[in-house]
């Protein structure tokens, strides 16, 4: 009689890649842009080549500017197959763009044209 074959299904290495987000506007999603680096196949120059991969954020956390890793995941949509792992550095908005008053008690130009 045969040994037993073990039902365990080996689990593959999900791809990871790092990159900056390019939009937030879509519900639940985020667009990425992946740079990596090749080299030219004639000359030999290192180049930059960039994919834009659309990532499922489930809370809506990551902004543009962010910079996240994400991970492979099941196809979610036609062109999502990428969900957001965690962000690795937040783009912090300036405090005048963000519409917090600075800490020097001035008025921001906006203000001043308001009043």
């Amino acid at each position: 009689m045969p040994p037993k074959k073990n039902n365990t299904k080996k689990t593959q290495r999900k791809r990871m890649a790092m990159g900056i987000v390019t939009s937030d506007r879509m519900q639940k999603t985020i667009a990425v842009r992946v740079e990596r680096r090749l080299r030219h196949p004639r000359f030999g120059k290192i180049i930059r080549r960039a994919s834009i991969l659309l990532a499922h954020d489930e809370e809506e956390k990551a902004h543009i500017g962010d910079e996240v890793e994400i991970v492979e995941s099941r196809p979610l949509s036609k062109r999502k197959s990428w969900r957001l792992l965690r962000i690795v550095k937040s783009a912090a908005l300036p405090e005048e763009e963000a519409g917090i008053p600075s800490a020097s008690g001035t008025e921001s130009p906006v203000e001043k044209e308001k009043t």
